[in-house]
């Protein structure tokens, strides 16, 4: 993917969930400890907010951005600059880097769509160093994530058979479940912490808009939709975020599970 294509595909994931990425992206990286001097992994980097939060942050700081889509790299790369910085196309199974390599391996809102998430973890622990820190946040898709929320529970009560697409059904993303995949990976020091933060939306375009965009399960869904029962979903939205108020602000909040282990 190049051009027009590639900046609309980032510009698309920036709207729908990078916004959200930078605003939880500083509660991880406080939460992991991440320290002046580090070497720091961003596994799932997508279109660097974590990374480029980091690099911003901590100016001694060396950030690798890994992700398995060439355009989110791309679009990364051409945001990058000076030698601190770097993303590369990779997968969180297979991190071609030695062993040892990074301080710190994070990795945001991403182990719930990683294939093999055990194998992940032993990758990103073994490139983490002896005492180093390895961490990850996924949102708590059943509860805690207002913004999915809202839209699966009307995109279900529009039709019952959705709920197996509902993204409430993805992997480690309830209490304890991240903590139990660290402790079974071998990590030692485990901990868990619920991270939360809001987003102010300037009305209801600004919330339905980017499921347009066609990223994630959800926007996959919502644009695969024919025009008369994504209008139906639409309205069932738009009455349940306003409840009947007219087109005015409004906040949601979010919950992310956060976890970390020592190696």
């Amino acid at each position: 993917m190049t051009g027009p294509d590639l900046f609309a595909r980032g510009s698309a994931y920036e709207q729908f969930m990078g916004r959200w990425s930078r605003r939880l992206a500083p509660l991880l990286v406080d939460f992991a400890a991440v320290a002046a001097g580090d070497r720091v992994l961003d596994v799932g980097s997508g279109t660097g907010a974590l990374t480029f939060f980091v690099a911003e942050t901590f100016p001694s700081v060396s950030v690798t951005g890994i992700d398995p889509s060439a355009a989110y790299v791309r679009e990364a790369q051409r945001r990058a600059s000076g030698s601190r910085v770097r993303f590369l196309v990779g997968e969180a199974e297979h991190l071609e880097f030695p062993d040892a390599s990074f301080d710190k391996t994070l990795s945001l809102l991403v182990m719930s769509f990683v294939p093999d998430r055990a194998l992940a973890l032993r990758e990103m622990s073994r490139v983490t160093r002896t005492g180093g820190v390895v961490s990850a946040a996924v949102w708590d898709y059943g509860e805690g994530m207002e913004m999915l929320r809202a839209f699966w529970d009307e995109a279900v009560a529009l039709d019952p058979a959705v709920a197996a697409r509902d993204e409430r059904r993805l992997p480690v993303c309830g209490p304890g479940e991240l903590a139990a995949l660290w402790r079974a990976g071998g990590l030692e020091d485990v901990e868990e912490r619920a991270l939360t933060i809001e987003m102010a939306f300037n009305g209801f375009d600004d919330y339905w808009g980017p499921f347009l965009g066609g990223q994630g399960p959800a926007g996959t869904y919502a644009v695969s939709l024919p025009e008369v029962p994504r209008a139906a979903l639409e309205a069932r939205l738009r009455r349940r975020l306003l409840s009947g108020r007219g087109d005015e602000p409004f906040v949601l909040r979010a919950r992310a599970w956060a976890v970390k282990g020592r190696r």
